[in-house]
């Protein structure tokens, strides 16, 4: 969220756009000499019909043309930009505090922390000296109408923690909106607009955006309400590090600050998008932005408008991709899949029979291409419903069927396993992999399974995968260890079958991963 720019940045800001400028006079002009030569530029045509905004179909069409590069986008702009609002929030200071919002003015919660990394596209300026009252905060941000009965969708971190919520209408009309719930997974929040009726409002597309196609950003950026800009879907399946459900939308459509919760629409009218996130080294548009996909958006919404929130599918246990390295040493014909690193005791997966170092291939016939995209289908099933997994177990191919569980809102565990310095000299070197080990048993805190991690070697193989000083390693090649022999039989068995790394299950902290660590020559 952000309140309008200071006159300081906003004369920056008109300063740096000039060569903008500029270039944009060369393009026109190149488009017209285009244009001479009778090349079809490709959007919508006045008279291809498009979608109705109200929902309907008019001539929907799915190659539709422009004839000359000098009609471009309006008319599809003039048939989905009255959907869209501006929002604007308010909250009591105190809020803010609580939120252990940092001095820079923006939100402390892990999502807003990434905005602020990312340049993100909203703020939370202090209202004195912007309009608002003291001991008030105030921000700005945008979203769309989904019906014509008021409801309309934004981010959540822009509406998270809002003491009160307004809207303005393409129109310019004003109204109070109620936030009816929000999902700080996806960043999705569904608010309902009140004192009006018959709203122009948008439908959600139900194709998948493709790598190319054009997209239109509409929002209120800095406060500029009804902005658009254009520009085409630059990558898709995005992981940007925000979260376990990742799948966004990367488009070139220049985004800023005020465009989050705003739609990206498709040439028919439809939006294939909510605008949350921008890539920015200065604050502004460089180019990168990431939308939520129709299709994410669709599914919480719907759980939103239901009951005020949303519940996802969980199986019990903690997953890590499938690299190369882990393929080979598993004997694995692809890297594919999620590889189990740990199952919860007494998670749905465990009961199941699911076991540390199987690899989940598929669930419900679905495959899964890596251990992003089984987070993803997982949380996208209902809780209570049955699944069945595809597995690999000990090489071999093997099905099971389980119910799942509603995933708890834990938060994520930081305990450290400390090694105890001063049992260092109990530790056996283990020099083909760099490694200084000792039975857990020994060293306070480990616990009592397998070898802790008493030193590594920064220039061996082990440091290379990450291995670092109070890993405790429960398992090599599928073997349980419990001492330093028990390391090295495993590592010779690994040799003698010509593996060219060895497979090992860690533990950090509370969690469970594998690693592949090369095996020296000789």
């Amino acid at each position: 969220m952000t309140d309008q720019l200071s006159q300081s940045r906003t004369s920056q800001s008109s300063r740096a756009q000039q060569p903008s400028l500029l270039s944009a006079r060369k393009l026109a002009l190149m488009a017209s000499v285009v244009a001479g030569l009778g090349i079809a530029v490709y959007g919508v045509s006045p008279s291809s019909g498009g979608i109705d905004i109200f929902g309907s179909p008019a001539h929907a069409q799915t190659n539709n043309v422009v004839s000359s590069a000098t009609q471009g986008f309006a008319d599809v702009v003039e048939r989905v930009k009255p959907s869209v609002i501006s929002v604007k929030v308010t909250m009591k200071e105190r809020a803010r505090d609580a939120a252990n919002r940092s001095d820079d003015d923006e939100a402390g919660s892990p999502m807003e922390r990434f905005f602020r990394q990312f340049g993100g596209p909203d703020g939370l300026p202090q209202s004195p000296g912007r309009g608002g009252r003291h001991g008030e905060v105030m921000g700005q941000g945008s979203g769309f109408f989904i019906s014509s009965d008021g409801f309309a969708v934004t981010n959540n971190h822009v509406v998270d923690g809002a003491d009160k919520v307004e809207v303005t209408t393409d129109a310019g009309k004003t109204y109070t909106a109620r936030v009816i719930g929000t999902d700080p997974r996806s960043d999705v929040a569904l608010i309902k607009v009140e004192g009006g009726a018959d709203f122009p409002f948008v439908k959600l597309s139900e194709g998948k955006a493709r790598i190319g196609d054009w997209v239109l950003a509409v929002g209120n950026p800095f406060g500029l309400g009804g902005t658009v800009t254009a520009g085409i879907v630059s990558a898709s399946g995005r992981d940007i590090g925000s979260g376990p459900y990742d799948d966004f939308i990367q488009i070139d459509a220049p985004v800023n600050k005020g465009n989050s919760g705003g739609p990206a629409f498709n040439m028919q009218g439809e939006v294939v998008g909510v605008n949350t996130v921008i890539y920015s080294p200065s604050g502004g548009s460089v180019g990168i932005a990431f939308s939520i996909p129709a299709s994410t958006v669709r599914n919480v919404i719907a759980q939103l408008k239901d009951k005020g929130s949303v519940s996802r599918g969980w199986i019990g246990v903690q997953i890590q991709p499938v690299t190369q390295d882990i393929a080979e040493s598993m004997g694995l014909k692809r890297a594919d899949g999620a590889l189990v690193a740990d199952p919860q005791k007494e998670g749905p997966a465990a009961k199941a029979g699911v076991e540390a170092g199987d690899v989940i291939t598929a669930v419900n016939g679905q495959q899964v291409k890596d251990a992003r995209e089984l987070a993803r289908i997982i949380g996208g099933l209902v809780p209570g419903s049955a699944a069945k997994l595809d597995l690999v177990h000990k090489g071999q191919d093997k099905m099971v069927s389980l119910t799942l569980a509603q995933l708890p809102n834990t938060q994520e565990a930081k305990a450290d396993v400390e090694a105890d310095e001063k049992r260092a000299s109990h530790g056996t070197d283990v020099a083909r992999l760099g490694l200084t080990i000792a039975p857990a048993s020994k060293v306070d805190g480990a616990g009592n399974e397998g070898v802790v991690v008493m030193k590594v070697d920064p220039e061996s193989a082990a440091a290379d995968r990450g291995l670092k000083k109070g890993d405790v390693i429960l398992e090599v090649a599928g073997r349980s260890v419990g001492n330093p022999s028990d390391v090295r039989e495993a590592i010779e068995a690994a040799r003698t079958d010509k593996k060219r790394s060895v497979l090992m299950r860690l533990r950090s902290g509370d969690a469970s991963h594998f690693v592949a660590v090369p095996l020296a020559n000789g």
